[in-house]
C-alpha cells in the first residue's frame, strides 16, 4: 500500500494458516520502497482538493457503479428473472482514458474504466467481474479490443469467412475465418466509429443532440473529397496492428482540429457529417482490404452505428465485395453484442480461462483477464471444455 503521506509503499509477505476464530498469520518479510520526489508531488497533485480532478473520478467512479446495479437489476426485473439465480454480472465499466503502449517509457501503457464493482456486487448480491483491460495490458498487449472472443463463439462458421465490425464510438473489426474456434481470428480497431458524427451533431445543434439520429444530417450532406482525402492519410488509419485507440485520439478536441484545416473552410455542417460518414466508411474498407487476408463474404454489423442507415448506406456502397447484414440476420441482436460479450469474458474469468486472444491485442500470452469483487456468495461453476 501507499497511504496519506504518499511517502512510498509498504510491502508485506504474509503466511496465512487457517484458525478459530480468525486465521493464524506470520510476517514473513516486509519492505519500504520510497518515492522519488517527483512522483510524489505527481500523486499529491492528482489527489488535489475537493473540487480537483480525483474527487470528480471518485465521484463518477461510485455514481456509475449504482447506475450499472440498477440498469442489472432493471433488466432482470423485466425479463422475471431473480437475482438469486445469476452467478456473474460482467462489467466492462465507463472509460475514462486509454492509452495502449507506446514507443518508449515516456509513454507507459495505461487504461481506466469506472464503475465500482464492488457497488454493483453490493446491491445485486451478485459476483461481479470487472477491470478486464488492464491485465492484457500488463501482459504487452493493447487491452483492447477484447470482444473477438465472443464474436468467435457466436458467428464463426464453417465454409464462410466472416468480418464482424462494431461500430460504437470508435469502430473496430474482427475478421473470422472458416472453421471455429479462435485460431486465425484478427481483431483491430480501425478508426472513429460514431464519435466524431456525435461531437459534430452536438456542436450544431448546441447539446441537444448528441449523435446524427438515424443520419439525418449526413444525409443532407455531399462528401467534401479534398477533406475526406487528409482525413484518410490519419496515421492511426495506416498503423499495422495490434492497435487499439479512443477519444484521445479520435474525440471532440480532434474534430475542432479538423475545423481549423485549411481543406475544412466553407464546408457546412451536413457535408462535414456526410465526410465523417464516409470517413468511417474507407477505413474499415481500407482495412479489410489491407490488414485482412482476401476472401471475407459477409460484413456483420453491430453496435450503435448500426443503427445509422446514412452509415450503413456508405459501408454498402464502400465494401461491395461484402455482403452487409446486421448481425441479427447472423443469429444474435446487434444491440445486445456488446454487453453479451462481457457476460461470457467474466464466465471466462470466474472459471478460470484466458478471455484474451494475444494474435488480437498483441499481449505476448493469454491471461484471466478481470477482478472479481464476490457477491453475496462465491460462485460455483463448473469448467467448460478445453
Amino acid at each position: 500500500m501507499s497511504g496519506t503521506s504518499a511517502d512510498g509503499i509498504d510491502a508485506a509477505l504474509v503466511q496465512i494458516a487457517p484458525g478459530k476464530p480468525l486465521p493464524r498469520l506470520r510476517l514473513l518479510h516486509f519492505r519500504q520502497t520510497p518515492f522519488a520526489a517527483e512522483r510524489r508531488a505527481e500523486i499529491l497533485a492528482c489527489a488535489g482538493p475537493p473540487e480537483g480532478t480525483v474527487d470528480r473520478v471518485c465521484r463518477l467512479n461510485a455514481w456509475l457503479g449504482e447506475a450499472f446495479a440498477e440498469a442489472a437489476l432493471g433488466c432482470l426485473r423485466e425479463a422475471g428473472v431473480s437475482p438469486q439465480e445469476v452467478t456473474l454480472v460482467g462489467s466492462h465499466g465507463q472509460t475514462l482514458h486509454h492509452q495502449p503502449p507506446g514507443p518508449g517509457p515516456a509513454a507507459p501503457p495505461a487504461t481506466l474504466q469506472v464503475g465500482s464493482p464492488a457497488l454493483i456486487a453490493e446491491r445485486t448480491g451478485i459476483t461481479t467481474v470487472a477491470d478486464f483491460r488492464p491485465r492484457d495490458m500488463a501482459a504487452g498487449g493493447e487491452g483492447a479490443p477484447l470482444t473477438p472472443i465472443f464474436h468467435a463463439a457466436l458467428f464463426r462458421v464453417p465454409g464462410r469467412a466472416r468480418v464482424v465490425l462494431n461500430l460504437g464510438g470508435i469502430a473496430n473489426l474482427t475478421y473470422l475465418p472458416e472453421g471455429a474456434g479462435t485460431e486465425g481470428v484478427l481483431a483491430f480497431d480501425i478508426g472513429p466509429g460514431n464519435v466524431l458524427l456525435d461531437a459534430l451533431a452536438a456542436r450544431v445543434s448546441g447539446g441537444a443532440e448528441t449523435c446524427d439520429r438515424d443520419g439525418a444530417l449526413a444525409g443532407r450532406g455531399r462528401i467534401a473529397p479534398t477533406l475526406l482525402a487528409r482525413l484518410l492519410l490519419h496515421p492511426f488509419l495506416r498503423r499495422r496492428p495490434p492497435k487499439s485507440t479512443g477519444r484521445e485520439t479520435f474525440g471532440p478536441a480532434f474534430l475542432e482540429e479538423i475545423l481549423a484545416w485549411q481543406e475544412a473552410r466553407g464546408v457546412t455542417p451536413p457535408d462535414l457529417a456526410a465526410t465523417l460518414t464516409a470517413l468511417t466508411a474507407r477505413a474499415a474498407f481500407d482495412a479489410v482490404t489491407t490488414f485482412l487476408p482476401p476472401g471475407a463474404a459477409d460484413l456483420l454489423l453491430c453496435g450503435g452505428g448500426a443503427q445509422n442507415p446514412a452509415l450503413v448506406k456508405a459501408l454498402a456502397e464502400a465494401c461491395p465485395t461484402l455482403r452487409c447484414l446486421m448481425t441479427d440476420e447472423a443469429g444474435f441482436p446487434a444491440r445486445a453484442v456488446e454487453a453479451a460479450a462481457f457476460a461470457l469474458l467474466a464466465y471466462l474469468t470466474a472459471t478460470g480461462h484466458p478471455g484474451n486472444i494475444p494474435a488480437v491485442t498483441g499481449a505476448r500470452a493469454p491471461v484471466i483477464l478481470g477482478s472479481i469483487t464476490p457477491g453475496r456468495t462465491l460462485p460455483r461453476l463448473p469448467l467448460p471444455e478445453a
